[in-house]
C-alpha cells in the first residue's frame, strides 16, 4: 500500500489493493548513473542490458473467457506494451503492433469512429502480448517463467554541507551522520500542517532520539528548543536550484534515469517483457498516514537487502545483492504475482514489488473479477430475495448478516475489516460499524424510517448519508443498538470473514466486495443508456459519460478536496466563455452590417467576406459550446473523484463498448496509460457488449 507522503516513486505496494490509482512514474535520482556504479552506493552496479529470456512461453490461449450465461436485461437499481520474443515459442499467440491512434478499432490514424485524429504527435508503436487470446495456466498457476534484477534502492544519505547547521537552545550543534538525516526528514516538511501538529512532532522525537549517539540524546531533550530553520532554508534552495536547471543538466538526469528504469523496470514472465510498477524501495522520510493517524511522525527506516525476499523463476539466475549484503530469502513461488517483498516498520504491513497495471497478471486479475459481477448480475434478484427473507429470521447473527448485506448492496458500502484501533486512524466499513456511527430517525425530513450515517472510511473519507430504509431493517437497527454504548459493534456477531463465508455458500467467488464491483459497473451503464443521445455532439456525450461516472463515484463515497487552484481554473474558463460571446456578437453585427451594405450593390470582395464570416458564426458557436460544457463538467466534478471507481469498479469493457457505439474517440475516455491497462477490454468488447 503506497503511503501518500512517499515522493519516491514505484515503491512497494499491496497486491490487492484495488482502490489506488498506481501512477508508475520514474522519478529523477540524485546520482548519475555512473555514481550509482561505485561501491558505496546500496545497489548493485546497472548493467547497459535489459535481461533477455529463452525461455518459452506458456501455451497458446484461445477464447479464455466467454460471457456468462446470463440476461442482458436492465435490472433497475433500488433507488435506496513491450515483447521479448523467445528463440522457439510452441503455439505462441503472435504479438500485434499497435499505436494509440488506433484506439482499438477502425482505421490507423483513426478514432474509433473513423475520424482522423487531429493535433496529436504520432505515438510509438509497441508491440502487445495479447495475453487473453492464449489458453489460461493451471488453477493457481501465476506464470512458468520469471526472471528480474530486483528492487532498486533509495540512494544513500548525503551530508549536509558544513555551512548548514543545525541549533539547541540557540547553539549549533554537529550530528552525527544517522541524528542529521532523521533531521533533515522533519526539516524538509517545516512549511508542513504536520508540524504544527503535536502527535507529528512527538512521534517524530521519540524517534529521533533513538537515532542520535548517548551524548547526542543527553544533550537535546527538550524539542521546543530545536532550530531546524536553517537546514530546511537549504532544501528551500536545492529546490529552487534544481527548477532552475538548464535543459542539458535536465536531459543528463533523465538520462541517468532511463537507464535504470530500463535495467530494474522490466521483468521476463513466461518469454515476454513486462513493466514492474514499482521497483525502488520506498526511501526513509517521515510517516504521514491519512487523516489522523496516531502514528504520524514516525521515522521510517531505510529498506536495505537483508529485509527483501526475492521471488523468481528457478532456472533465472538470482539477482546480485548489492555490495557488502545479501538478501533475507529467495524462494521460487509461481502462485503469488510479486517479484520482491519486505516489511516496512510502521504498521509491520508487508510492501511488495509488483507488475505494472498494464501487465498480464492484472489484466487477468481485473478480467476475472469483472467477470464474477457479471455473474452476480445473473443471480442477483435471488440472493436479495435471501437476504430479504433473513430480515426476519429468529436468530440475531443472521438478521444482523442480512442488515449487513442490504447495507452493502443498496449503499456500496465497503465491508470493512478488524483492525487494531492503537494501529491505525479510526475508519470502519459496513461490518465494523459502532452504535456511534448511525442515528435512526422514525421521520426525518418528510420521510419515515431514515438512517443517518456519519463516520470515516478507507483513507479517512468522510461518509455522511440520509437513507430511507425498509421498515424490517429499521426495526432490527433498533433492536440492534438496545442497550449498547456508542462505542459498541453494531454488529456485535457478525464479522467480514463470516460474511465472506457465507456468500460464497451462494455464488462460487462471491464476497462483499463483488457487490461494489457489480453496483458500480451496472450503473455507469444504466445512467449512460438513459443520458446519452444519438443528435449529441462528442463534447456532449463526453459531458454524459462524465455524469454517469459522477453518478457511480458518489454512490461508492469517492470524495475528493477541491483543487486549490479551482477557483482560477473557473475564472480562466469564464473569461474565454465571456469572450467567445463578445465575438459572437461582434461577427453577427458584421454580418448584419454587411448585408445591409450589400443592398442594391454587387461588390464580390464584401460579398467574399460576408460568405466568410457567416461561415465563421457557427464555429464560434460550437467553440463557445464547448467551452460552457467544460465549465459545468469542472464545476459538477469540483469534490468527485472519477479516477478511482474509473480503474477499479468499472468494467472497462462498458466504457469501450460506448465509444465504439457512438463513435467516441476513445482517448477521451481513457490517457494513454490507462488504455495500455485496458487493452484487454479494447480488443474484446464491441459495441454490443452489454455488461
Amino acid at each position: 500500500m503506497k503511503d501518500e507522503d512517499n515522493d519516491w516513486e514505484g515503491s512497494g505496494g499491496s497486491p490487492d489493493d484495488d482502490d489506488d490509482d498506481f501512477k508508475p512514474v520514474a522519478k529523477k535520482p540524485k546520482k548519475s548513473v555512473s555514481d550509482e556504479k561505485k561501491a558505496s552506493t546500496p545497489k548493485k552496479t546497472p548493467s547497459t542490458k535489459t535481461p533477455t529470456s529463452t525461455k518459452k512461453p506458456s501455451s497458446s490461449r484461445k477464447n479464455s473467457v466467454s460471457k456468462p450465461d446470463t440476461p442482458t436485461t436492465k435490472i433497475k437499481k433500488d433507488p435506496t506494451l513491450k515483447k521479448t520474443t523467445p528463440s522457439s515459442a510452441k503455439k505462441a499467440t503472435p504479438a500485434k503492433k499497435t499505436s494509440d491512434s488506433k484506439k482499438g478499432s477502425g482505421t490507423p490514424g483513426k478514432d474509433v469512429g473513423g475520424t482522423p485524429v487531429k493535433g496529436k504527435k504520432k505515438e510509438e508503436e509497441r508491440e502487445v502480448w495479447r495475453w487473453w487470446d492464449e489458453e489460461p495456466h493451471p488453477e493457481g498457476v501465476k506464470w512458468l517463467t520469471l526472471e528480474h534484477k530486483g528492487p532498486y534502492f533509495a540512494p544513500p544519505y548525503e551530508r549536509l554541507p558544513s555551512d548548514v547547521k543545525f541549533y539547541y537552545n540557540g547553539k549549533p550543534m554537529k550530528l552525527s551522520e544517522a541524528a542529521e538525516e532523521a533531521a533533515t526528514f522533519f526539516a524538509k516538511m517545516l512549511d508542513h500542517d504536520y508540524t504544527s501538529k503535536d502527535v507529528f512532532c512527538n512521534n517524530f522525537f521519540a524517534d529521533w532520539r533513538k537515532e542520535m549517539t548517548s551524548e547526542e540524546a543527553a544533550t537535546i531533550k527538550d524539542f521546543t528548543r530545536c532550530n531546524f530553520k536553517e537546514i530546511h532554508e537549504y532544501f528551500l534552495r536545492k529546490s529552487e536550484e534544481k527548477k532552475q536547471m538548464t535543459k542539458e543538466e535536465k536531459k543528463k538526469i533523465k538520462e541517468a534515469n532511463d537507464a535504470i528504469t530500463e535495467e530494474y523496470g522490466w521483468a521476463i514472465m513466461d518469454g515476454h517483457k513486462e513493466k514492474i510498477g514499482n521497483f525502488k524501495t520506498e526511501p526513509p522520510g517521515l510517516f504521514r498516514g491519512r487523516g489522523d493517524h496516531p502514528k504520524q511522525g514516525k521515522i521510517k527506516r531505510r529498506v536495505q537487502p537483508e529485509d527483501v525476499t526475492i521471488n523468481i523463476g528457478k532456472k533465472a539466475p538470482v539477482p546480485p545483492a548489492p555490495e557488502g549484503h545479501k538478501w533475507k530469502s529467495v524462494q521460487h513461488d509461481n502462485k503469488v504475482t510479486w517479484l520482491a517483498s519486505w516489511t516496512e516498520n510502521i504498521q509491520s504491513q508487508i510492501k511488495y514489488v509488483m507488475l505494472n497495471p498494464t501487465s498480464r497478471l492484472k489484466g487477468e486479475k481485473d478480467l476475472a473479477k469483472y467477470e464474477t459481477a457479471r455473474r452476480l448480475k445473473g443471480r442477483i434478484e435471488e440472493i436479495r430475495r435471501n437476504y430479504e427473507s433473513d430480515l426476519k429470521s429468529r436468530e440475531t447473527a443472521v438478521r444482523q448478516r442480512a442488515v449487513a448485506l442490504y447495507f452493502i448492496d443498496k449503499l456500496a458500502l465497503r465491508a470493512g475489516n478488524e483492525k487494531d484501533a492503537d494501529e491505525a486512524a479510526d475508519t470502519v466499513g459496513c461490518c465494523s460499524l459502532r452504535v456511534e456511527h448511525i442515528k435512526l430517525h422514525e421521520e426525518l425530513n418528510g420521510k419515515s424510517d431514515m438512517v443517518v450515517f456519519d463516520f470515516l472510511g478507507k483513507d479517512s473519507i468522510r461518509y455522511y448519508n440520509e437513507v430511507q430504509v425498509t421498515h424490517q431493517v429499521f426495526k432490527n437497527l433498533h433492536i440492534f443498538m438496545k442497550g449498547k454504548e456508542t462505542g459498541d459493534d453494531l454488529f456485535d456477531r457478525l464479522s467480514t470473514a463470516l460474511l465472506n463465508k457465507h456468500l460464497s455458500e451462494l455464488m462460487e467467488g462471491l464476497t462483499a466486495k463483488v457487490f461494489r464491483t457489480y453496483n458500480a459497473s451496472i450503473t455507469l451503464q444504466e445512467q449512460l443508456e438513459e443520458l446519452t443521445k444519438e443528435d449529441d455532439t462528442v463534447n456532449e456525450k463526453i459531458l454524459s459519460y462524465n455524469r454517469a461516472n459522477r453518478a457511480v463515484a458518489v454512490l461508492c463515497n469517492h470524495q475528493r478536496t477541491a483543487p486549490k487552484t479551482f477557483d482560477t481554473q473557473m475564472s480562466n474558463l469564464q473569461a474565454k466563455i465571456t469572450a467567445k460571446e463578445e465575438a459572437i456578437l461582434d461577427a453577427k453585427k458584421e454580418i448584419k452590417k454587411m448585408k445591409k451594405e450589400l443592398k442594391g450593390t454587387s461588390d464580390s470582395k464584401l460579398q467574399k467576406k460576408l460568405e466568410s464570416k457567416v461561415k465563421q458564426l457557427p464555429k464560434l458557436e460550437e467553440q463557445l459550446k464547448k467551452l460552457e460544457i467544460q465549465a459545468t463538467d469542472k464545476e459538477e466534478n469540483k469534490e468527485i473523484a472519477l479516477g478511482t471507481s474509473k480503474l477499479n469498479y468499472l468494467d472497462p469493457r462498458i466504457s469501450v463498448s460506448w465509444c465504439k457505439k457512438w463513435g467516441v474517440p476513445i482517448e477521451k475516455v481513457y490517457n494513454r496509460t490507462q488504455r495500455e491497462k485496458f487493452a484487454w477490454a479494447i480488443e474484446m468488447a464491441d459495441e454490443t457488449f452489454v455488461f
